[in-house]
Parts: C-alpha cells; sequence; structure tokens
C-alpha cells in the first residue's frame, strides 16, 4: 500500500513499453529487467514520499484514510528512510543505461512530490503539473535506449500527458466529495460542483492526440495501418470524453475512466507490435 502497488507497475508498463518501441528487435532482457526494478524502485520512492507528505489530509478520504502512515502502522521515519533508500537504488540502477536517464528518473520523483503534491491543496492546475511526471516514464524508456531526447520520445510523452486529462478528470469527478473533505484542489469548481468546463476540456484533450499520430505516421515510427488503428482507438477515447462533457453525471464519468484505463496501454501495444 505504501508504494500504490497497482499504479507503479502501471507506471513501469508504459516505461518498458517506451524501451520496446525505441529498441525494436535489438530488445535486452537485461536491460529491462533493470529499467523495470529501476523504475519500479523510484516509482515507489515518490509515492511513499507522498503519503508522509499528504498523511494529514488522506485519513480525511475514504479511500486512503487506510494507508500505512495516515493509519499508523507505519512510522512516518520508516516511510521516509524506506523512500530515501530506493530513490538511491532506483535511480543508481537507471544510471546504467546513461545520465539522461537518471536524470529524468529523478526529475520525475522531485515533481511528483514536492511540487504536485502540496499544489493539490492550492490550485487545479496541479493536474497540468502532475501529468509531466506522469508521461516521463514512457520517455525514460526511449532514453534507455537513445540516450538523448528524441522525436520519438517527445511524441510517447506528448501522448502519454495529453491522455492523464480525461482520465484523471474522470476520476477526480467521481471522487468530487472526498476530494472537497481533504481540502485539494484538484478539479475546477463552480458554485461548489465541479465546473461543467472539465468536460469539454477533456475532449480538446483527447483530440490533441489526434495530431501526434500524424507525425508518429511522418517521421515513420508508425506504418499506414497501426495508424489507423491508432486514430480509431483515439477517437473512441474523443467520443467517450464527449458523452462526459454532452451527460456530465457520474455514469458517463465512469465509463471515459475504464475507457481510460485500456486506452493507454492498448495504444502503446499497437505502436510496439506493429512495428516490431
Amino acid at each position: 500500500m505504501l508504494v500504490k502497488f497497482r499504479l507503479t507497475l502501471v507506471v513501469v508498463f508504459s516505461s518498458l513499453l517506451g524501451y520496446l518501441i525505441a529498441a525494436g528487435t535489438s530488445f535486452s532482457w537485461l536491460d529491462m529487467v533493470i529499467l523495470m526494478v529501476g523504475g519500479f524502485l523510484v516509482t515507489s520512492a515518490a509515492n511513499a514520499l507522498n503519503q508522509v507528505l499528504e498523511r494529514e489530509y488522506d485519513i480525511l478520504m475514504t479511500r486512503t484514510a487506510d494507508r500505512p502512515v495516515t493509519a499508523g502502522r507505519m512510522k512516518t521515519s520508516e516511510a521516509v528512510l524506506f523512500a530515501g533508500l530506493s530513490c538511491l537504488a532506483g535511480v543508481t540502477l537507471l544510471s546504467l543505461f546513461n545520465g539522461m536517464t537518471a536524470f529524468l528518473g529523478l526529475l520525475s520523483l522531485v515533481i511528483y512530490a514536492f511540487v504536485y503534491t502540496p499544489m493539490k491543496r492550492y490550485s487545479s492546475l496541479a493536474v497540468a503539473v502532475g501529468a509531466i511526471p506522469g508521461a516521463l516514464p514512457v520517455l525514460i524508456g526511449t532514453t534507455a535506449v537513445e540516450s538523448s531526447i528524441t522525436y520519438l520520445g517527445i511524441l510517447l510523452f506528448s501522448v502519454q500527458f495529453f491522455w492523464q486529462f480525461p482520465h484523471f478528470w474522470s476520476i477526480g469527478y467521481n471522487s468530487f466529495e472526498d476530494y472537497q473533505r481533504a481540502g485539494y484542489k484538484l478539479i475546477p469548481t463552480s458554485y461548489g460542483k465541479p465546473d461543467r468546463r472539465i468536460g469539454k476540456f477533456s475532449m480538446m484533450y483527447a483530440l490533441a492526440v489526434l495530431p501526434v499520430i500524424g507525425l508518429l505516421y511522418y517521421f515513420g515510427y508508425t506504418g499506414l495501418f497501426a495508424t489507423l488503428v491508432l486514430m480509431f482507438w483515439s477517437i473512441l477515447y474523443v467520443v467517450f470524453s464527449a458523452l462526459f462533457d454532452f451527460s456530465f453525471n457520474k455514469a458517463s464519468a465512469l465509463k471515459l475512466m475504464f475507457f481510460s484505463f485500456l486506452y493507454l496501454p492498448v495504444f502503446l501495444l499497437v505502436v510496439w507490435i506493429f512495428n516490431f
């Protein structure tokens, strides 16, 4: 629970797919294991620090009240020690690839724990800030192969960055009361309720993925068939976002949320499989 195991696995999965897309047929099983363990440790450290910093507020939310630091099953000092050791070990493993990969891993931790986490209590812009470390894993996967930030890395980062807004706002809409109790300002409000504009913004960010798919094709990272599949899949994401905007209720938010869970891994798998 301290490392948010399922969330951490999703992060590691996107990083591994970024690596596989960049490596093509020249991937290394050993490199994959190093990337997986290193990424898992850095992400675990970030999540542990997040729980330490939010322990006073997590107890006010139903879904977070049983976290180990919040519930008192683990001392704050123990969680901080775990985070420090995990960060050190994880960044060390990522440095085995190159300095850029290690730097991006550390950057994602710093932004998530020390910028995004405190900002959640002051501004809904925290969602945009949090989308940066949220999208860095796939970029980290590409730099592990290419040693620098390339067009491929930027484009995959962009997809994961834009994907997060409909994904998070659909979750935030359904957990709005919980967030309000804890004093988080992640969801823009209007008269004490979620601002209806997040429906339109969700649709706009889903649409923003479409030109990125065009650029993936333009630069030769995807073939025609893969591009058409990605376009179809992404248009479905736009449709679910549009339905959320139109209905703006919990049912439409849930549908968007569940589709968003599928959207990113399927997108990355298509890019990888059809170009392997």
